[in-house]
């Protein structure tokens, strides 16, 4: 083999074992007693248990197909934003209890979970875990949603609007969804699953919904150990957020509407059931990483007032806008055009966010669909590269970090060595979990690199991280009841 496959295979060997190092963080269950029994908190490390949680793991002996760069990622010669970002880092990573919030903002390679959903478990294992983050009802919505976690009802007569959508049939929240019912029954169960969300027991939840919706009650076991905290008041104009709070972890929630109209004052004629997500916590301290995506989604999508000031509510330190696969494929896209839509999101993103550090990150080479003598065949899509060349170009004159992922993967041409590799989809747009994984742990690493954060990258035999104990636990968050065990008794998928 040639030198650079031999340096491939050493840089694939050590991001398998910094993978493996991010399986599980503690046994899923609802037993409280047995989870918090001498639990306690180490920073920068996690349980390893692979036979349960293997959604984050390379395969053994996986080769990368091209050789890449992890220094690509650029840091604006003078930031605010970001110099206080790394001090953030910094503090947690000392043993500041506080928790920092990134932000991931993109299209359908983020909606999948598993682009994200790496940085994600890579920053929890080195920083420590502050929750699940935001989760939106995808699979309600008849669209893919993340194998973490999964939103169930009862009802099926959901009517959905996407930001992609021209005319919105709903109003849209922070997820880029919105899902509504005629039904004046609403009920829901968010389910952390067994397998791949393993670590991710929360005990506080926040219910984004319109401010003509029915609050959303714990139901059953749950209404006996939990606090409901309604909103009183609209957080934005038709938004209300509603906060649940458990006495212990949990691994799944049933809730259900109010029967009677809220105390809004509202008829029940007056009543729409319109919801958009959820944010889940665990109450300690670390990262809180919120992956939001859309399947077709582009700039454009997300360059509204009210959607970026809905974002601005999460009060991220840090948003990473991953965007461009789209746009690359429109018939008649112009670098120059690209260009002015991403300063137009940027833009808006600083007026309603200046304390927030911003990340633009390119896309990879993926192929385009062709017919040639009334046979379909594939070429590269040679758009890929003017969009990382405008993404670059923006970045440094707005004063941005850009992280060229185009580049990272070996650029021009390099989407043959990846297909070669069986690291693309059915469509060869879209890339397999395997190839996600890698993007995932390549962009924490520059981010790392940039920061010059060295000494997370090293990977370590850690101590095992259990969930966070009763006593780790702000009291805000601990109702003055006794402990509780959760033990549904409702059949779960295991994935």
């Amino acid at each position: 083999r040639s030198p650079a496959h031999r340096s491939l295979r050493s840089l694939s060997t050590g991001l398998s074992i910094s993978a493996n190092a991010l399986s599980a963080f503690a046994p899923s269950g609802g037993d409280c007693e047995s989870s918090n029994r001498g639990a306690k908190r180490r920073r920068g490390s996690v349980n390893i248990d692979s036979e349960r949680n293997d959604t984050f793991l390379l395969s053994p002996g996986f080769e990368a197909p091209f050789p890449m760069e992890e220094g690509l990622l650029v840091l604006p010669g003078s930031s605010r934003t970001w110099h206080r970002f790394r001090a953030e880092l910094q503090a947690l990573w000392q043993g500041k209890d506080t928790v920092i919030t990134i932000v991931h903002l993109g299209d359908s390679h983020v909606q999948a979970g598993y682009y994200g959903g790496q940085v994600m478990r890579h920053l929890h294992a080195a920083f420590g875990n502050a929750g699940r983050g935001w989760i939106a009802p995808f699979k309600l919505s008849r669209s893919n949603e993340p194998d973490d976690y999964f939103i169930k009802s009862s009802l099926r007569n959901w009517v959905t609007g996407r930001c992609i959508q021209h005319r919105p049939k709903t109003p849209i929240g922070i997820g880029g969804i919105g899902l509504r019912t005629a039904n004046t029954n609403v009920d829901m169960e968010l389910v952390i699953t067994p397998r791949n969300g393993a670590g991710y027991d929360f005990n506080e939840v926040v219910v984004y919904r319109g401010d003509r919706a029915r609050p959303l009650l714990p139901r059953g076991k749950w209404a006996e150990v939990a606090q409901f905290f309604p909103s009183d008041s609209n957080i934005l104009s038709g938004l209300r957020a509603d906060t649940l709070r458990l006495s212990c972890l949990s691994d799944s929630l049933q809730l259900k509407s109010e029967r009677q109209p809220s105390k809004q004052g509202a008829s029940a004629a007056s009543v729409d059931n319109l919801y958009y997500g959820f944010s889940l916590r665990n109450g300690g301290s670390g990262i809180l990483y919120h992956s939001v995506g859309v399947n077709g989604a582009m700039y454009v999508h997300y360059t509204d007032p009210h959607y970026v000031e809905q974002l601005a509510l999460l009060r991220p330190s840090l948003l990473i806008i991953s965007m461009g696969t789209n746009e690359s494929f429109g018939r008649r896209f112009r670098q120059e055009e690209f260009e002015g839509q991403v300063r137009a999101l940027v833009a808006l993103v600083k007026q309603r966010m200046p304390h927030t550090a911003i990340l633009l990150t390119s896309p990879a080479e993926c192929y385009k669909r062709i017919w040639v003598n009334k046979k379909r065949t594939y070429t590269r899509n040679d758009k890929t590269e003017l969009v990382a060349a405008a993404i670059r170009k923006v970045a440094e004159e707005e004063g941005l970090a850009a992280w060229d992922l185009f580049a990272t993967t070996g650029g021009k041409g390099s989407c043959e060595a990846w297909h070669a590799a069986k690291l693309f989809g059915r469509d060869r747009i879209h890339f397999n979990k395997e190839a996600y994984l890698l993007h995932g742990t390549l962009l924490y690493r520059a981010l790392m690199r940039a920061l010059e954060i060295p000494h997370v990258l090293q990977p370590v035999d850690a101590p095992p991280l259990s969930r966070p104990s009763a006593a780790s636990l702000p009291r805000r968050l601990l109702p003055a009841t006794k402990t509780h065990v959760l033990n549904p008794s409702a059949k779960r998928q295991k994935r």
